[in-house]
């Protein structure tokens, strides 16, 4: 199989032999490489990071990590053929971790630092660091705990055109206006600070960096939307904006619970992936899509026993929302929270476990007014001990340790 894409990872992103690291979307980047419908290929790709990020026992560089660059992202990779309209069918084939760096991490982000979903109940910076087995995970910093990871990709999306991206730069504008000051940010806008797009140089380098739209959110394109389920197997279809689509991937995972929810919530990790590409020309006209579609894998870790917690749109003080599902995830969230802890996880480590562990988060219900219902559902196997209620009661069955903190 042709790498199409290789990363040095002694060097800097901005180091590289080739201009293989890009961190906006913008029309404008040159491709890296070129495939032809039907070809499989291998791209290798940085941890979202770029490598800032050690195995070590201190959160000092979840504290400190540089987060204007966003995401480090390999590519863009062009399809031969492909013009705006089309689709571009990319299937992952496979996922790997490199050999020589079996490990990825989890962190817990400040509130200054973009926070969390639940931030406001968690304040400290913390990071958990993981080791590979095959496809197990298991941490020094999460004890009484492993299980099987769903390696995916957090963001494949293909370059969006200069129309597509204004429309992205001015709804997210209209949106941060409503509140400037608010922190975390409602959104994020172009910030030419760091700024890495291949090729790109020059003035029209400038230029872009004015103008590309961060990789954090997902967009139509597809773009960072951290499903977990696209995994080993799956098939992405990708609506094509620009001349040969320009294919760009990365923000590896090598598990991630459903929502991801203390941002730098998945397993990350460095590492490569293979994918197949074909095209359906017209593809967007033909099916009416607008917006990145995929098909899951047949891959799955077999969990089949779980035990689910309930939310429901209602304030901590007891003030009723009307069919809010993020205040009904966040309270599914944080009843998980409160039941770990009662078998002796801290309030952090059970915040990573929901996480990055191959948790599924349902919208059960919309319509039941006032109260939308949210499950959000731990698979019982993961844990060494029998985490279910019983007459008992829970007894203390985690050893002693906790999440590395900033010091």
């Amino acid at each position: 199989m042709r790498k199409v894409i290789s990363v040095d990872r002694k060097r800097l992103p901005t180091e590289q032999d080739e201009a293989v690291i890009v961190n906006r979307w913008h029309p404008d980047i040159p491709m890296i490489a070129e495939v032809k419908p039907g070809e499989s290929f291998r791209v290798e790709c940085f941890d979202w990071t770029g490598g800032q990020i050690n195995n070590d026992d201190s959160a000092n560089d979840i504290r400190d990590v540089n987060l204007a660059p966003c995401h480090h992202l390999s590519g863009p990779v062009g399809v031969t053929g492909a013009e705006p309209g089309d689709i571009i069918v990319v299937d992952i084939l496979d996922i790997g971790v490199f050999d020589d760096e079996r490990w990825g991490y989890t962190g817990i982000f400040s509130k200054e630092k973009f926070g969390g979903f639940l931030t406001d109940y968690f304040h400290k910076t913390a990071k958990a660091v993981w080791d590979f087995n095959g496809i197990f995970a298991t941490s020094r910093h999460i004890p009484n705990l492993r299980f099987a990871g769903l390696t995916h990709p957090g963001i494949v999306g293909c370059l969006p055109s200069h129309e597509l991206l204004k429309r992205w730069n001015d709804r997210e504008a209209a949106l941060i206006a409503t509140d400037p000051k608010r922190v975390p940010p409602l959104a994020l806008p172009p910030n030419p600070q760091d700024v890495i797009l291949g090729k790109l140089k020059g003035a029209a380098l400038e230029q872009a960096g004015r103008e590309g739209a961060r990789t954090v959110p997902p967009r139509e394109h597809g773009g960072n939307c951290d499903i977990k389920n696209l995994c080993r197997g799956s098939r992405i279809y990708l609506p094509v904006y620009v001349k040969g689509g320009g294919i760009v991937v990365g923000d590896l995972h090598f598990s991630q619970g459903d929502g991801e929810i203390t941002f730098c919530g998945a397993i990350e990790m460095s590492g490569w992936v293979d994918m197949h590409v074909d095209l359906i020309k017209g593809g967007c006209n033909k099916y009416g899509i607008g917006q990145a579609m995929f098909q899951p894998g047949p891959v799955d870790p077999n969990y089949s026993d779980y035990l689910v917690f309930e939310g429901i749109s209602v304030e901590d003080d007891g003030t009723q929302r009307y069919l809010d599902v993020t205040l009904a995830y966040k309270q599914a969230c944080m009843n998980a929270v409160n039941y770990l802890k009662k078998f002796g996880y801290s309030g952090e480590q059970a915040y990573t476990i929901l996480s990055c562990a191959p948790v599924e988060g349902h919208v059960s219900s919309v319509v039941d007014i006032p109260n939308a219902c949210v499950a959000v559902q731990i698979p019982t196997a993961i844990f060494d001990f029998d985490i279910r209620p019983n007459a008992k009661g829970p007894s203390r069955q985690v050893k002693t340790s906790d999440l590395a903190f900033e010091t």
